[in-house]
């Protein structure tokens, strides 16, 4: 299926097989091909050649020989690919680069402000409502230990699907991964080996009941996620799509019944191998039970058999999951191991193969890289579920390249990412 997809990028290399020469000072077409790059699958030999050589000219252009707007563009895409880019900030840096060029056509710079102004609006709107959600909770008080981070976590699932057709979409989700970000940090942070067994059979049982003789910040919690699925289950049954709740709920169990797992590895001292850490450490990146609640609030593209077919053997899911758990454990296991957490990828694979940590992470790149390759090849046709089903997955990835790359901006928010959510949600462009 792959074979030739490539070969048109045979006519930038000259006779001896090499890249051209007058590639140099095709700014654009260098750019271009950079971009391609991105795209590329397993065995896609030319690009894989073409992308180091495309990094080498880029970053060693003459400025004075190509425009300011230009020049920024290359700037901005050899720090972020289009690919792995989430749409909506890339949207918003591309129409300040546009309205640089001399050529640019007033009409559309105005309607592509306005565009992005209304739906910020409404961004705003759905922030504030989910916030008021956030402060009912009392989260500060009930749940100080946990990690208070809704904004961060809208802007997340922003990333998901920022349209405006996924309102009702985005609030399931945002709400739902808040509480579970509170559940990770109990089961990593904060709660005891002897508390955590009775809960984590409360979760499977999913009954009221089950709260009694929980320690009271466990019951406030329990008592949240039920009143949370509760409410989905009222949404769904007004849409006729009361059968996704299921899915919904099981995969929420399951990652409780993976963070228990991972935390009896830790309190009782057991160093996993790597084989045996990854299936479980993809797992508990919620990955699975992100993409499966982010399914749950959209619409009839939606059927029974994309959720079937995610809980089968899905590889861009677990390409996804490869993703955020690997990205996350570059960025963060230095904090991790300080905070008190089962070895990550990074510490098993230099402890296994000697390496030294810099080998270590470098080689979980090319895994990550790898991952990247099999989400491209998912999307080539015919694709494996409908393409809007395989976007959230894409986009979800995407997100873990922004917040990832060059550190953990997710728990270190003061960094890039407040940057980022004021762009989105604060400030609007000027018209």
């Amino acid at each position: 299926m792959l074979v030739g997809r490539t070969e048109v990028f045979n006519k930038f290399k000259d006779s001896e097989d090499n890249f051209k020469e007058s590639l140099l000072i095709d700014v654009r077409g260098l750019l271009s091909l950079y971009e391609a790059c991105h795209l590329r699958c397993h065995g896609d030999a030319i690009l894989e050649e073409a992308l180091p050589f495309a990094i080498t000219c880029l970053e060693s252009i003459d400025e004075r020989k190509a425009s300011t707007s230009l020049v920024k563009q290359v700037s901005h895409a050899l720090k972020q690919p289009l690919r792995k880019g989430l749409p909506r900030l890339e949207a918003r840096h591309y129409i300040s680069l546009y309205q640089e060029e001399p050529s640019h056509d007033e009409v559309l710079l105005a309607l592509a402000k306005l565009d992005f102004n209304l739906l910020q609006e409404q961004h705003q709107k759905e922030l504030g409502k989910i916030t008021r959600w956030w402060m009912d909770i009392d989260v500060a008080r009930k749940f100080p230990f946990a990690r208070d981070r809704i904004v961060e976590m809208f802007f997340w699932m922003v990333g998901a699907y920022f349209q405006p057709e996924f309102a009702v979409a985005r609030d399931i989700l945002t709400k739902a991964v808040a509480l579970v970000s509170i559940l990770d940090d109990i089961y990593d942070v904060y709660g005891t080996l002897e508390e955590l067994v009775p809960y984590t059979e409360a979760i499977e049982k999913w009954d009221v009941a089950a709260m009694d003789g929980l320690p009271e910040y466990m019951q406030a919690h329990y008592k949240e996620l039920l009143d949370l699925y509760d409410e989905i289950e009222n949404e769904l049954a007004t849409r006729g799509r009361s059968y996704r709740l299921a899915y919904a709920k099981e995969s929420l169990k399951k990652l409780a019944r993976g963070y228990f797992h991972e935390t009896k590895w830790f309190h009782t001292g057991y160093t996993p191998t790597l084989e045996e850490y990854m299936p479980l450490a993809l797992l508990t990146t919620g990955y699975e039970m992100i993409t499966i609640t982010a399914l749950v609030g959209m619409g009839d593209v939606v059927t029974r058999d994309a959720f079937e077919w995610l809980l089968g053997d899905c590889k861009i899911l677990k390409a996804s999951q490869i993703i955020c758990r690997l990205m996350d454990d570059i960025a963060s296991h230095q904090f991790e191991q300080k905070r008190g957490h089962v070895a990550s990828s990074v510490e098993l694979l230099m402890k296994e193969n000697g390496l030294s940590e810099q080998e270590a992470e470098e080689e979980l790149r090319k895994r990550v890289d790898d991952a990247w390759k099999d989400i491209n090849e998912e999307f080539l046709r015919p694709t494996a579920a409908p393409t809007p089903v395989l976007t959230r997955i894409l986009n979800i990835s995407r997100v873990m390249d922004v917040l990832y790359t060059n550190g953990d901006h997710y728990t270190h928010s003061q960094t890039e990412l407040k940057d980022h959510i004021m762009s989105l949600f604060v400030s609007p462009l000027p018209i």
